[in-house]
């Protein structure tokens, strides 16, 4: 039998894993903390120190989103499953990739940023590479190189899936 280890002094950074839910929300003691809707059903590893709550990907240990802390120190101690931190994660160092479906007249919008593609785009699925100053946009005829005119985080990594027609009733 394995023994738990031991509490973390009073004033340190801990961690426990956790499953985030369907809607992209987490249990810690009394409170519910908003990890990210993208994150739903995946199991994470979440760092709680003094001020943030950082949720980490425990393979890897990539930094995947961060908040502010509800949580005051007594409750911080009261935790299921609070283990003493390890080393801070750490922020993706390549480039994002997200998947958008171009408009009916061929625009994907990402991190912000509406890109024409044209219409014999409409309706395809492309693959967009997001670094700090360029977009990467993956299509039949080609990479396409766009500048980076925003400065805004990438919020979704999936396309949307295309509407079902609804029947026009009389």
């Amino acid at each position: 039998m394995r023994r738990p280890l031991p509490p973390a002094p009073p004033g340190e950074a801990v961690e426990v894993d956790r499953t985030i839910s369907r809607a992209g929300h987490v249990s810690l003691g009394q409170h519910i903390v908003l990890a990210a809707e993208i994150l739903g059903g995946q199991r994470v590893g979440i760092r709680i120190d003094d001020k943030t709550v950082s949720f980490f990907d425990l393979d890897t240990r990539q930094l995947l989103r961060t908040r502010p802390s509800p949580l005051s120190p007594a409750e911080v101690a009261r935790l299921r499953g609070a283990r003493p931190a390890g080393p801070p994660p750490q922020p993706a160092a390549g480039p994002v990739q997200v998947q958008r479906r171009a408009s009916n007249s061929g625009v994907v919008m990402v991190v912000g940023q509406k890109v024409a593609l044209g219409r014999v785009h409409a309706g395809k699925t492309v693959t967009i590479h997001v670094t700090d100053t360029e977009l990467a946009i993956a299509c039949d005829d080609g990479t396409r190189i766009v500048r980076r005119t925003t400065d805004q985080p990438v919020r979704n990594l999936k396309a949307s899936r295309p509407r079902k027609k609804e029947p026009v009733s009389a």
